[in-house]
C-alpha cells in the first residue's frame, strides 16, 4: 500500500491549484501508512457462521484496513462495523462469530495463539472464566516501556460501548484508576475520525491533557493508528492561543489558591459580560447626517431601539459594532424615504462609511480590547465594581485586585486563571471557532471558567468527557459531573461510570480504595478483574536502596516523591549511582547519568503533581503522608495520594517517613 502510494505524483493533477492538494494529501497518506515492525498489523480473526443467504468468512482484525494488490480486503480496521463482534461477541450473544481467535506477538513476531468458541451457549458453569483469555491478560499486563501505547486488542464490551458512541452524543467516562478511560477517550476520537472523516478533517479533532508531561505520553496512541489529524494540547497552551490574538500574552505568575478559585467561579463569566458590553454607552445625542441639502435626524431613543435589537440577536460585541453602521444608515434612509427622497442601498452603503456615522459609532460603541478589559477589572477598583455590584462581595473584590497594578496590559503579569478571563473576553467580542469534537481528560480538575473555554471551541460540536472525582486535586475541581456539564454546555450528555480495572493489580487497588470514603464518598469502589493480585510492600530502607533493588526488573520504574523533596531525592538516587530522568511540569525530562530520554529511561523521577494520568510497572512511592501535606487542606492532600498509590501495574513500594497517613492504615489491616 506505501509502494503504490509512493508511486502516485501529484504533478499528474491538471493546474497548480490541484497539484498542491494532490501532493498534500499524498503526503498525509504516507504519514497514516507509516509503520512500526514492533506492531502487528492484526491482532485478531473471527470466523462467521452461515447463516440465510450468507456463507462462513474468516475476518481478520488489525489497527488499520490492509489490502493486497488488487484493492481485496486482507485485514479489517478494528473500526469497521464488522468488527464489532471482535469485542462484544460472547457465548450467551454470538453475534453471527463462530471462533473468535487472538493472537499473541513479541515485539512484532507471532508467539501465540487461542481460539475462543462461541457455539456452545452460556454453558452449565458459573461463568467465571467466561471469556477469559491468557493472550488478552498478558497484553495488558506486559511491561510498559516508553509512551502510552494502544488498547486495540484489550478494548472491553464496555470500553467499546464508549468508543463507537454517535458522533453527535457528548459522554462524559466517570472512571476508576486503571478503567481505561483515557485510552477510551483517545480510541473514541480515532473511531470518530474513521466514521466521519470528511466532518472532522474540515472541522478538527482536539485531545486536551491536564500538562506537557501526560501529552508526551499519549502522543503515539493516534498515530499508531493511522491517525494524525488531531490537534493535542494543553488547557494553558489553549487559553494562551485564544488570548493572544490580539496581543502576546504569556503566564508570568501564579495566584494564590484562593484568588485563583475566586477568577475560576463562573460568575466571572457575568462580570466579563458586563464589563465588555458596559462600553456600549446609552445615547443622549440624536444622530445627524448631512446628505444632499438636507441634514438627516436619528432619535437618541431610534438609536437606543436599534441597540436593543442588535443585542437581542445575541451577536458578539466586535460583529454588532461592525453592523450598527448599516442599521444606523437604514434608520437615515427611511427618514429619506418619508421626506419624498428615493434613496437606493447604493446610497445607504455611503451613510453608512460617511464621516458623521463612523464618528457617532466610535463614540457610542468603542472598540474593545480583551486585555485592557481584564487589566482594569484586576487594577482599577472603580471598574470592577461597576462590573461586579450584586455578582461579587465587596471582600471578593478585594482579593480579586492586583496588589501592584501594571502600568498597562503589556506589562502585566498574567496568571493562568487570568489568561483564562482574558479568553473569555476574547469570545464576548468575537465567537470562539467550534470543533467538531474535543476530548478532554482530567476534566474534573478544571475550573468552571476553564471548562467555559472549552464549551465554547465545542459549541456546535461534541466532547469527550474523562475523569474521576475522586483524584481531584485543584482548589477549584468540580464537585459533580452534573456542574462540570452544565458549564461544558453539555447538561443532557451521558454519564458512564467504569469501575472494572484492568491496570492496577487488586493489592494496590483495594489498598488505594480505602481513601475513598474520604476524598469521595459517593463513588463506588473500584474493583480489578486482574487475577495477579500484584505487589504491595511497606519499607523503611534508604530510597536510593529501594530504587537500586526496583530498577532490576523488568518494565518502567517510577519514583514517585513530594515536589519540596525532588531535588534532595535527585542527588541521594545519583549519589548511589541510580540513571534516571526527572519530570518536568513542561513535559520534559531531564535525564541525569547514563540513560535515554524522557519516558524511555528506566527510571523516572516523578513530582507528585505531575503523576496524574501516567502508568508505571512498578512504584516507589515516598513519604506518604508528605504528599498529602504538601496541598492545601487535607481531602485534597488525600486525593493527591489516591493518584499517586494507583500508578504502578505490578508493584507498589511505599516509603514511609514516619507513619503512613491514618486514612489508609497499614497494609495487611481490613479496608475501612
Amino acid at each position: 500500500m506505501r509502494r503504490r502510494t509512493a508511486s502516485l505524483d501529484g504533478a499528474a493533477a491538471g493546474d497548480w491549484v490541484s497539484q498542491e492538494v494532490l501532493t498534500a494529501s499524498l503526503a498525509l497518506r504516507m504519514e497514516q501508512l507509516a509503520d512500526d515492525p514492533t506492531v502487528p498489523l492484526f491482532f485478531g480473526r473471527l470466523e462467521t457462521t452461515e447463516g440465510p443467504g450468507t456463507d462462513a468468512e474468516s475476518l481478520h482484525i488489525g489497527r488499520r484496513h490492509v489490502s493486497d494488490e488488487l484493492g481485496d480486503p486482507l485485514v479489517v480496521d478494528w473500526r469497521a462495523p464488522v468488527s464489532l463482534p471482535f469485542y462484544r461477541a460472547s457465548a450467551r450473544e454470538p453475534m453471527g462469530v463462530r471462533v473468535r481467535r487472538r493472537y499473541g506477538f513479541q515485539e512484532g513476531r507471532l508467539t501465540a495463539f487461542e481460539d475462543e468458541d462461541l457455539t456452545g451457549g452460556a454453558g452449565d458453569g458459573d461463568g467465571a472464566d467466561e471469556g477469559f483469555s491468557e493472550i488478552l491478560e498478558s497484553e495488558i499486563e506486559r511491561p510498559r516501556v516508553g509512551p502510552m501505547r494502544d488498547i486495540v486488542a484489550t478494548i472491553q464490551p464496555e470500553q467499546d460501548v464508549i468508543v463507537r458512541a454517535e458522533l453527535t452524543r457528548t459522554i462524559c467516562v466517570q472512571g476508576a484508576p486503571g478503567t481505561g478511560k483515557t485510552a477510551v477517550g483517545l480510541h473514541r476520537a480515532a473511531y470518530l475520525l474513521y466514521a466521519h472523516r470528511d466532518q472532522l478533517r474540515r472541522q478538527g479533532v482536539l485531545v486536551v491533557g491536564p500538562n506537557a508531561s501526560f501529552l508526551r505520553y499519549i502522543r503515539e496512541v493516534l498515530p499508531a493508528l493511522g491517525e494524525v489529524e488531531a490537534t493535542q494540547s494543553t488547557i494553558d497552551e489553549l487559553v494562551v492561543a485564544g488570548a493572544s490574538g490580539r496581543r502576546a500574552v504569556e503566564v508570568r505568575t501564579t495566584d494564590p489558591a484562593a484568588v485563583a478559585v475566586l477568577k475560576g467561579d463562573a460568575r466571572m463569566a457575568v462580570v466579563l459580560e458586563r464589563a465588555v458590553w458596559g462600553r456600549v454607552a446609552a445615547p443622549t445625542e440624536p444622530l445627524v447626517v448631512p446628505w444632499g441639502s438636507r441634514r438627516w435626524r436619528v432619535a437618541a431613543d431610534d438609536v437606543a431601539e436599534v441597540l436593543d435589537g442588535l443585542r437581542a440577536r445575541g451577536v458578539r460585541h466586535d460583529a454588532g459594532r461592525a453592523m450598527l453602521p448599516q442599521a444606523l444608515a437604514h434608520r437615515v434612509l427611511s427618514a429619506m424615504a418619508d421626506g419624498g427622497e428615493s434613496p437606493d442601498d447604493r446610497v445607504q452603503d455611503a451613510v453608512a462609511r460617511s464621516r458623521p456615522v463612523r464618528e457617532y459609532v466610535k463614540q457610542l460603541w468603542p472598540q474593545v480590547d480583551p486585555a485592557r478589559v481584564v487589566w482594569l477589572l484586576l487594577s482599577d477598583p472603580a471598574a470592577l465594581e461597576a462590573a461586579a455590584a450584586g455578582v461579587l462581595e465587596p471582600a471578593e473584590q478585594e482579593a480579586l485586585r492586583w496588589a501592584r497594578p501594571s502600568r498597562a496590559p503589556g506589562s502585566a503579569r498574567w496568571s493562568l486563571a487570568d489568561v483564562v478571563l482574558l479568553d473569555e473576553a476574547g469570545d464576548l467580542l468575537n465567537r470562539t471557532p467550534s470543533l467538531a469534537h474535543i476530548v478532554v481528560d482530567e476534566a474534573q480538575d478544571l475550573s468552571p471558567m476553564m471548562l467555559r473555554a472549552l464549551a465554547r471551541r465545542a459549541s456546535t460540536g461534541s466532547l469527550t468527557v474523562l475523569g474521576d472525582l475522586a483524584q481531584a486535586t485543584t482548589p477549584w475541581a468540580t464537585r459533580s459531573w452534573a456542574e462540570a456539564l452544565g458549564h461544558l454546555g453539555k447538561p443532557d450528555a451521558h454519564v458512564e461510570q467504569l469501575t472494572r480495572g484492568f491496570r492496577v493489580p487488586g493489592e494496590v487497588i483495594e489498598y488505594a480504595a480505602r481513601l475513598l470514603p474520604h476524598i469521595a464518598p459517593d463513588l463506588e469502589p473500584p474493583t480489578s478483574v486482574r487475577r495477579s493480585r500484584g505487589e504491595l510492600v511497606v519499607s523503611t530502607d534508604p530510597v536510593a536502596d529501594v530504587a537500586l533493588r526496583v530498577g532490576e526488573r523488568v518494565g518502567s520504574v517510577a519514583v514517585v516523591v513530594p515536589d519540596a523533596r525532588v531535588d534532595h531525592v535527585a542527588a541521594s538516587l545519583l549519589e548511589a549511582g541510580v540513571r534516571l530522568t526527572r519530570l518536568g511540569e513542561d513535559g520534559s525530562g531531564e535525564t541525569w547519568g547514563e540513560g535515554a530520554s524522557e519516558l524511555d529511561a528506566h527510571l523516572d523521577l516523578v513530582p507528585a503533581s505531575l503523576a496524574k494520568g501516567l502508568e508505571f510497572d512498578h512504584v516507589v512511592l515516598l513519604d506518604p503522608e508528605g504528599i498529602v501535606a504538601g496541598e492545601p487542606d487535607r481531602v485534597t492532600g488525600l486525593r493527591r495520594l489516591y493518584v499517586c498509590l494507583t500508578r504502578a501495574v505490578t508493584s507498589l513500594t511505599l516509603l514511609p517517613d514516619g507513619d503512613l497517613p491514618a486514612e489508609l492504615g497499614p497494609p495487611d489491616a481490613e479496608p475501612r
